[in-house]
């Protein structure tokens, strides 16, 4: 097993040949013969595949907000990037959570790229995540970074941990929300936002 960082005090991050015989030993659990055709290549995959689902650990979205537009011609209406799509993990199963996300900002005299907000969207999803904290994390490096004078969040999502085990209630969606600032404070500006994001549904 891996020590603990004498740096940090977490647990050091195993190798990947250890990551290897963890799924190995997994699928020896599950009844199943990781030295069968089917399954040999299966932990080198399965680690493969956790390299991508996780990699927002190794991201930080912070950085991806840091560069900001002033020439915006005094533009400070609500800005919105509804829909954008993620995969996440639960962290109670390791099951999947498969949902869409929609950011809205009103700018302090500033705005950023529309592609880094789905990127800090992304950088969050890639991690074993609770869908509550999640929406906060969004909301919250956006207030700190962009400084904005509002800011709103809202995920639907479906979590496998319900629909493929459990109860086994399928078709059931979780909507999640997070408003700071005048998103919070002004009922006109949150029904605004709430009613962008409908909007064409």
């Amino acid at each position: 097993m891996a020590g603990k960082s004498k740096k940090t005090g977490k647990p050091r991050k195993p190798g990947r040949r250890q990551a290897e015989e963890a799924v190995r030993t997994l699928l020896l659990w599950a009844g199943e013969n990781p030295d069968r055709e089917g399954l040999i290549d299966t932990p080198r995959r399965v680690v493969g595949a956790y390299e991508d689902w996780f990699g927002g650990y190794k991201e930080d979205p912070v950085r991806f907000l840091k560069r900001t537009f002033e020439e915006v011609d005094g533009y400070d209406e609500m800005i919105v990037l509804r829909d954008i799509g993620f995969e996440s993990h639960c962290e109670h199963h390791m099951a999947p959570i498969i949902g869409c996300a929609h950011v809205g900002y009103l700018p302090n005299n500033k705005v950023v790229g529309i592609s880094k907000l789905a990127r800090v969207v992304e950088a969050f999803a890639r991690r074993f995540q609770v869908q509550e904290k999640m929406t906060a994390q969004i909301a919250n490096c956006i207030l700190d970074v962009l400084n904005p004078k509002g800011v709103g969040v809202v995920i639907e999502a479906t979590h496998q941990c319900m629909t493929t085990r459990g109860i086994h209630k399928s078709d059931v969606s979780m909507v999640t929300s997070q408003m700071l600032g005048l998103f919070r404070k002004d009922a006109r500006t949150r029904s605004e936002f709430l009613r962008m994001i409908d909007a064409k549904r």
